[in-house]
């Protein structure tokens, strides 16, 4: 199948497939005119790639889930290192939350404070 095709099939845009692709995720061969042919499997392993990144892993997280991807990882236990890989990207995901929610605070405090004189309670 060619990649329009392949995008259809898995809902991922040809750019994705693109990217995909050059990460190692996934293959293809080429046609006589250049254009890119994936074979049917290819459907399953870029739904498990897109699975893995819905769930906040980054593409080099999913290079870990390699030997896994072309079966249903959703029912499949994960490895010790996938699950490594896992905890380590909740703790980046965490951090960033904790520095997004502190940035948040400031300003809304800061908001309240510019505003403070300007917003009356209504009797």
């Amino acid at each position: 199948m060619q990649i329009g095709e392949l995008a259809k099939a898995t809902g991922a845009t040809a750019r994705a497939l693109r990217h995909y692709e050059q990460a190692g995720l996934i293959s293809s061969a080429r046609a006589l005119n250049g254009y890119r042919l994936y074979d049917e499997r290819a459907v399953v392993r870029v739904h498990n790639i897109r699975y893995l990144l819905a769930a906040g892993l980054t593409l080099d997280d999913v290079q870990v889930f390699l030997p896994c991807l072309d079966g249903d990882m959703t029912t499949t236990p994960p490895s010790d290192k996938g699950i490594q890989v896992a905890v380590e990207r909740l703790a980046v995901l965490n951090e960033r939350i904790a520095a997004q929610t502190a940035v948040r605070d400031r300003l809304q405090a800061a908001l309240r404070q510019a505003t403070s004189d300007r917003i009356r309670p209504v009797a």
